[in-house]
């Protein structure tokens, strides 16, 4: 005869639920593709492996580079590629994402932020929380024949 299968404690059941819940709204649960469009008055709350688009993001750079020039457009403009030169390839990746960025979101079709997109074809505007906006996208595709 078989050994009684023991009753989990409430402790384990809770356990259990938290482990179940984190594996569905950890990455591995993710689709294919999920992105954020936002901007940084909107802060999302997002895990790891979710690619964020902040459309302010490539004017906050330019601010960066731009910061204290002086008035004399010569000596502005050299101090400028001075601080391009000293960013070097560092700054112009972030420079190049940054854009195109805001060309992917424009590509999307984007029309309010945040907005999360899931597999480039839901897309959940309004909200924050992106594991929840993936719950809502997954729940109306299911609902869908």
């Amino acid at each position: 005869m078989p050994a009684p299968i023991p009753i989990p404690s409430e402790a384990q059941w809770y356990l259990l639920a938290a482990g179940l819940l984190a594996v569905l709204l950890g990455p591995s649960a993710w689709a294919d593709d999920v992105i954020v469009v936002t901007d940084s008055h909107h802060p999302v709350q997002a895990s790891v492996g979710v690619r964020i688009i902040e459309l302010d993001l490539p004017a906050r750079i330019e601010a960066e580079i731009a910061t204290d020039l002086p008035n004399d457009p010569d000596k502005a403009t050299t101090l400028v590629r001075q601080r391009l030169r000293d960013g070097g390839e560092a700054l112009q990746r972030r420079i190049g994402h940054a854009y195109q960025g805001v060309a992917d979101a424009w590509g999307l079709g984007i029309a309010k932020i945040p907005a999360v997109v899931l597999d480039r074809s839901y897309v959940v505007y309004g909200e924050s929380d992106v594991p929840r906006a993936v719950v809502r996208i997954n729940a109306y595709r299911g609902a869908q024949p």
